[in-house]
Formats: C-alpha cells, structure tokens, sequence
C-alpha cells in the first residue's frame, strides 16, 4: 500500500520523515532532520512554498552559506589543498555563516577584509579568502544556478609575489649541508623543477632511464605529464637504485613523506646560511635558471607542468637576452638609425 504523502515516522529512525510531491512535480522522500512533528510540517510547507514560487514564478529558492559550503568542499574533495580549503571555509564561518546566498553583497565582503585586516593578516592571506568567497559564488550562480547575481569582488593590492631563488654556488652549498637523502631531494628538485610531492612520491615502474623520462600521474594541477631527465636527474636517480623496491626516494629503507620541510631541511639551511627559502623555492630556482640560460617561456611552461603562461612569466624578468638587441640601437657609434626631428615652433 503506498504511503501517505505529508510527514511521518519510520522505526529505524528517531526523526521526522518527508514523502510529499512538490508543485514543480518532484517527488520527495527525505528526512526532516528533527525529532519535532511540528518542525517538520514547517520544513515540508517551505519546501512547497519554494517550489511553487520557482515553478510559476521563476523565484529560485533561498540557500544559505553553509549549504554551499557542504556541496562545494565535497566537489572540492580530490584536491590535494583539501585541507586548506577547508581551513579557509572555517575560517570564513563567523562572518558568513549566517547568511544566505543572495544576501552575501559587497559590503559582507567588506566586513570579511576589513575583520582580516584588523587581526593582522596580510593582503596575500585575505586575497586567499577572498579568491575562495569568489569561487564559491561563481559556482553556485553558473554551475548550480542557486543565484542569479554575486558581488564583484577584487583582490586587494600591494601583494607581494615571493620571488626567492638560490644562485648556483648557493645552491651547492646548500647540497653540500643537506644529508644525503636530502640532497637527492634537492639535487633531483633543481635538475626536474618537480614539486616535493611528486618527487617523493615517485615510483620506479615510471621511470625510464633508458629514455631519460619520468611519468607524473598526480600532480597540483591534477593532470599527468612527463618530466623529461637531463643527465643530473638520471645520476641522482641511478644513485638510488637498490634502496626500495617500489619508491625512488627513501629515509632508512623507509617512503618519505611529502612534507620534506623537517628538522633536516632546517639545520641544512641554517648551516649554508641560507634564510627565508622553502623547499618549493627549489621550483623557483630551476625556472629562473633556464630563463637565465634563454630557455623560452613555451619550453618552460611544458617543461613545468602549467596550463598557463602566468607562472612562467614571473621568471621572465630574469633573462633579458631577448632585449638585448633593443637595448644596443642607441650605442654611441650606433645611432645612425636615429631620426634627427627638426625643433620648430610656432610665431
């Protein structure tokens, strides 16, 4: 026998269950998320009243901040920055968390930088918050189509992009103070320009040594790609062979971790008396020295990994060879090229 349509119980559940057609014609069985009958008649005449305005009215219904949250965290589940997105969703909770969706406006953003900027924290961190709110509502207004509207929202300026790359004599001395596991790490990171992630998490059933080729199947951007080896990449990895069985780069016979920035990393640093550089400058430095060397931003940029010429133009300003050329047509003895332009002036 089919089952009333209006609220009702189940005796699995200690909760108040919803079996009602709404008026645009979908059929829902959902729980009402509360153990008051009275609070679940209210949820099943909202849901109806939503539906009937959007279905004869086109008004869609109100949905809050959090409810976005909780769909846009679960696509945003494979991410390796997982764990920062949600951080920054946590983060963003006091000031958002009690609004709906079209109720979010510029001056809610404003209270959001303005709250950020009172605690200390500097552009780059409230541009991370601000890019994530952006994010967020572009999705729910072009893909869920929850919104027709969302503020313009802009980062703020005076960011400094970090820019920190080593030279070459630093760079060996770097080595020379890093463990011996850790200078592979580095030596491998300065040779391929890959990220510490896929460095250590990269299997000998994808190298080739033969082809001087290595295969990356997760990396940031989530595409895979190969990473072809230059000859200081296939020596620090034929200097690894034996040592495990499935991983090319080990601690003690043992995996490492992605998070190579340990006490090893920073006694290594303190002793080549180097400051203010993260492993990942490593990246930096690869691509700022094939710039310097005249490697082209198109090479670069498939050589690293990206899906845009943005990164790769960062490391632009390091190779000038190209203006070279430009720079010479007004040497002395050179300018024959130069228009003289008559000084006239009117009576």
């Amino acid at each position: 026998m089919a089952r009333a349509e209006g609220v009702y119980r189940r005796p699995d559940s200690s909760f108040w269950w919803i079996n009602a057609t709404l008026p645009n014609g979908q059929r829902i069985r959902q729980s009402a998320g509360t153990e008051n009958r009275q609070d679940a008649e209210a949820l099943l005449a909202k849901l109806k009243l939503d539906a009937y305005r959007g279905h004869h009215f086109g008004i869609k219904p109100q949905r809050s901040w959090q409810q976005a949250v909780i769909r846009y965290l679960d696509l945003k589940r494979g991410l390796r920055s997982f764990k920062d997105v949600q951080r920054i969703c946590r983060y963003l909770d006091p000031y958002l968390g009690s609004h709906m969706l079209d109720q979010i406006n510029g001056d809610v953003v404003w209270r959001v930088i303005q709250g950020e900027l009172k605690k200390g924290n500097k552009a780059a961190t409230v541009n991370r918050y601000l890019a994530t709110v952006r994010s967020l509502l572009r999705m729910a207004r072009d893909e869920w189509q929850w919104i027709d509207t969302i503020p313009k929202i802009r980062m703020l300026p005076g960011e400094v992009e970090r820019d920190r790359w080593l030279t070459r004599a630093e760079a060996d001395r770097l080595i020379a103070c890093c463990a011996p596991h850790l200078a592979a790490l580095v030596r491998y990171a300065l040779a391929t320009g890959c990220r510490a992630a896929e460095i250590t998490g990269l299997e000998w059933e994808r190298v080739d040594l033969a082809r001087s080729t290595a295969w990356l199947n997760q990396t940031k951007n989530g595409t895979p790609r190969g990473v072809p080896l230059n000859q200081d990449a296939v020596q620090v990895l034929r200097e690894q062979i034996g040592k495990h069985p499935r991983y090319c780069f080990t601690y003690e016979s043992q995996p490492l971790r992605a998070d190579v920035t340990n006490t090893a990393w920073h006694t290594a640093l303190k002793r080549a008396g180097i400051k203010d550089f993260r492993f990942h400058d490593l990246r930096h430095t690869w691509a700022s020295w094939h710039r310097q060397a005249g490697t082209s931003c198109d090479e670069l940029k498939d050589l690293g990994g990206w899906k845009s010429r943005q990164m790769v133009d960062r490391h632009a300003q390091f190779a000038t060879e190209n203006l070279l050329t430009a720079a010479s047509r007004i040497e002395a003895g050179q300018g024959r090229g130069v228009t003289e332009l008559s000084r006239f002036r009117h009576a």
